[in-house]
């Protein structure tokens, strides 16, 4: 069985080395008709859709997930149709493939052009958001990339459905079918095996928890992009707007916690620590946030449980909010820089120079004045969508679009020149 499986992988990674070479053929027209025939696939099975999704919400409801899980399981009629957006958006958006990031003319005569070209073939593995399928699908076919998509046994009916629907689009397009592979095993032994194919995937982008991330990066042999969790913080200045302050950070954890750039820690300011936790503690409160925090915090409010050491470093992806006073900026940045995790982190003041420091000290992917870290997403920066969120320092940073999608390539043209 495991030779079984083993082949039908490699196969299906040897069909999207083919199918990739000849995708970086396609012009634009054929990619975002492609996308745009997802699109309306996507529109015209939303009852299929809606009814397999069903069956992995009752999955995960026998399961006893938590509900920020089962929030970003559940497929509803509103986020189909922002699936079908998705896919049209992107189609809308330029087209990076071929631009000529520079010229150089040398004194011999050879002109030397430095192109933008698609990877080639992109693994994503992928857990919890169905929609997950179908933004990837079309980010990497438009950026002229074969993928080959592996998502979690939790959203297996939503995540395969999704898949059958693309690819049966695909068949009226210039498009090749095998562009977009799913490996449709939950055995966690397929994720090894696919994470051993260096020799025909390009890049592996792992999406989920913890766990998942670090399984990957530690297993493969083919590069990994990727952010291992988001332990974002949003620091509250003493020369802050508080009633803006109040309504960004509660924005920031409350919207939807299950996001990996959900607000998980909330620095204040000891000057104004008093009187702006006194309203926004009791209005978390309310929206069912449990709170912990350190000492100084706990003086303001019995609300607040006390924080553990492992807390400054927890990613909750839920209704858990841990608050520590600080006395300065600088205490601020040093504890985000220490305990974070270098994804989005956000400072909520009105000194120009205070932002100006916090920019540049802060070492993290995305960094915020005065705006809710929910941001941190390839949909909101104008992307389109995006297959993931990097935290590394090399090739991608910060919510992956389309250009983060491709790499480049020198194209050299000469006279019959010769070295010597």
């Amino acid at each position: 069985m495991n030779k079984k499986r083993h082949s039908a992988i490699r196969k299906m990674a040897q069909k999207a080395r083919t199918a990739a070479l000849r995708l970086a053929q396609t012009n634009v027209d054929e990619k975002n008709n492609a996308l745009l025939a997802m699109a309306g696939a996507i529109l015209v099975n939303k009852d299929l859709l809606i009814k397999e999704n069903k069956k992995d919400i009752q999955f995960a409801l026998k399961q006893k997930y938590s509900a920020a899980l089962v929030d970003r399981l559940r497929l509803d009629e509103k986020r189909i149709v922002a699936m079908a957006q998705c896919l049209k958006d992107t189609a809308a958006l330029r087209d990076p493939v071929g631009d000529i990031l520079e010229t150089i003319e040398r004194p011999n005569g050879l002109v030397i052009k430095k192109v933008r070209v698609p990877i080639g073939v992109v693994g994503i593995i992928y857990e919890s958001r169905p929609n997950v399928t179908s933004d990837c699908i079309g980010l990497c076919l438009k950026s002229g990339n074969a993928v080959i998509l592996k998502g979690g046994k939790e959203a297996a009916h939503s995540n395969q459905a999704i898949f059958k629907i693309c690819r049966k689009a695909l068949k009226q397009t210039a498009i090749p079918l095998d562009a977009i592979g799913f490996v449709s095993s939950t055995d966690r032994k397929a994720v090894e095996e696919l994470l051993k194919l260096d020799d025909l995937v390009d890049v592996i982008i792992p999406r989920g928890g913890e766990g998942l991330i670090r399984f990957v990066a530690e297993n493969s042999r083919i590069p990994v992009i990727k952010h291992y969790k988001g332990v974002c913080h949003t620091y509250v200045s003493d020369q802050a707007d508080l009633a803006m302050a109040e309504e960004v950070c509660f924005n920031a954890k409350v919207q939807r916690p299950g996001t990996c750039n959900a607000m998980e820690k909330m620095l204040v300011h000891k000057d104004i620590a008093s009187v702006f936790l006194k309203d926004i503690l009791h209005r978390f409160t309310e929206a069912g946030v449990e709170l912990r925090g350190d000492a100084k915090t706990r003086k303001i409010s019995k609300r607040v449980k006390p924080a553990t050491k492992e807390d400054w470093t927890t990613e909750y992806l839920d209704l858990i909010l841990t608050v520590k006073i600080v006395d300065s900026l600088d205490e601020a940045i040093s504890h985000i820089n220490t305990y974070g995790s270098h994804h989005s982190d956000a400072i909520m003041t009105t000194s120009d120079a205070e932002i100006e420091k916090f920019f540049k000290s802060i070492d993290s992917a995305c960094v915020y004045a005065n705006a809710s870290t929910r941001f941190t997403d390839g949909y909101e920066f104008g992307f389109g969508a995006e297959v993931g969120i990097s935290t590394d320092k090399i090739h991608a940073r910060g919510p992956m679009g389309l250009e983060g999608l491709t790499t480049y390539k020198y194209i050299v043209s000469g006279n019959g020149q010769i070295r010597i």
